[in-house]
C-alpha cells in the first residue's frame, strides 16, 4: 500500500550500494547515476525503503507517475527494475515485485532538422566570425565544425582533452556514455579549424576548449554560443542546438549513402535501435532507394 509522500532524505544503504555497483561494474556515466539516484530517492519518499516495498506499493507508485511523459515513466520503471534485480541478487529480498510494472510505449520523437542550406548559412557565419581572428571566433568555428563534421555529443565535445587530438591519423579518441571509447574521423575542414584554434588557444589547461574560470567550456555555454550563431545566420534559434547539429550530421550522412551500422559506430550508440530513428527522418531517400534498386522495379 502506498504511503503519504514525504520529503526525500538520504539514499538508503541498499540504494547507495546499487549506485556503487552501477558505477564500478557497469561503468554507468555520472548523468545516468544521478538520474537513478533521483528516481529511486523519489520512489522511497513515497513507499519507504524499497527493499521492503511490495508489489501493491510499486503499483501505486507507478500510478502516481501516470501524468508524466512516457519516456520519464519508462526511465523510472527501468531504475526500479534494475534496483530490484540487484536487491534479489544480493539476497536483500527473495522476490522481485517490479515484474508487475508495465513499461509505457514511448514513441521516440523525430529530431529537429536543419536542411543543407541552413547548415551552409550557419557555417558561413561561423567562418566570417573566425576571419576576424579573435580567439572567440576561431574557437566557435572549431566547435561547430566538430559538432556537424564529426557528430559529437555536447558533453564529449566540451570535455575533449588535448590528448584526444589526432596525431598521425585524422581521428579523435572519444570517451562517450558509460566510458565507452571510440575513434571518430575528423573532416579536412574540422582539422583546419582545429589548427587555427590551437594557434590562438590559451595555454595552461589539459582541455582542448578551456574555460576562463578553470576546467573546460560548459555545455550551457556551448548551447548559448550555438543559438547566438544561429540568430546571426538568420536561422530561428529555437531550431538549433548542439544536439540538432549532431542530428544533422547523422541525417546528411545517411542521405549520402552511409551504412546504418557505420553510423551507429560514429555516433557511439550502444543499440542499433537508437540509430534507426534516422531511417524515419530520411524515409524519402529510402523509398527512392527501394524503387531504384529492387529487382522488381521494372515489372
Amino acid at each position: 500500500m502506498t504511503r503519504g509522500k514525504r520529503a526525500a532524505g538520504p539514499a538508503s544503504p541498499a540504494v547507495t550500494a546499487f549506485l556503487e555497483m552501477m558505477a564500478a561494474e557497469r561503468g554507468a556515466a555520472a548523468n545516468t547515476l544521478a538520474a537513478y539516484a533521483r528516481d529511486l530517492a523519489g520512489a522511497e519518499s513515497v513507499v519507504g525503503n524499497l527493499v521492503e516495498a511490495d508489489a501493491q506499493a510499486l503499483t501505486g507508485l507507478a500510478q502516481s507517475w501516470a501524468d508524466l511523459a512516457p519516456a520519464s515513466q519508462a526511465r523510472k520503471i527501468s531504475a526500479l527494475r534494475q534496483f530490484m534485480a540487484f536487491a534479489q541478487d544480493e539476497g536483500l529480498r527473495e522476490d522481485d515485485p517490479s515484474v508487475a510494472l508495465v513499461r509505457p510505449r514511448a514513441r521516440r520523437p523525430l529530431p529537429r532538422l536543419l536542411d543543407h542550406a541552413e547548415i551552409a548559412r550557419f557555417l558561413e557565419t561561423a567562418e566570417a566570425d573566425a576571419a576576424a581572428g579573435t580567439p572567440e571566433g576561431v574557437r566557435l568555428l572549431a566547435l561547430v565544425e566538430l559538432l556537424y563534421g564529426s557528430g559529437l555529443r555536447a558533453t564529449e565535445l566540451v570535455s575533449l582533452p588535448l590528448t584526444a587530438l589526432p596525431r598521425d591519423v585524422p581521428f579523435l579518441a572519444i570517451t562517450g556514455k558509460g566510458g565507452q571509447q571510440r575513434l571518430v574521423p575528423v573532416s579536412t575542414r574540422a582539422l583546419a579549424a582545429l589548427r587555427r584554434w590551437l594557434a590562438v588557444r590559451p595555454g595552461g589547461s589539459r582541455h582542448l576548449f578551456p574555460s576562463p574560470r578553470g576546467g573546460h567550456l560548459s555545455r550551457v555555454r556551448l548551447f548559448q554560443l550555438v543559438r547566438d550563431l544561429a540568430l546571426r545566420a538568420g536561422i530561428d534559434p529555437e531550431k538549433v542546438s548542439p544536439h540538432v547539429l549532431r542530428h544533422a550530421f547523422a541525417t546528411h550522412l545517411l542521405e549520402g549513402g552511409a551504412d546504418l551500422r557505420v553510423l551507429q559506430t560514429l555516433l557511439g550508440h550502444a543499440d542499433i535501435a537508437t540509430t534507426e530513428i534516422y531511417t524515419h527522418v530520411d524515409s524519402a531517400r529510402l523509398v527512392a532507394l527501394v524503387n531504384e534498386k529492387h529487382p522488381l522495379r521494372h515489372r
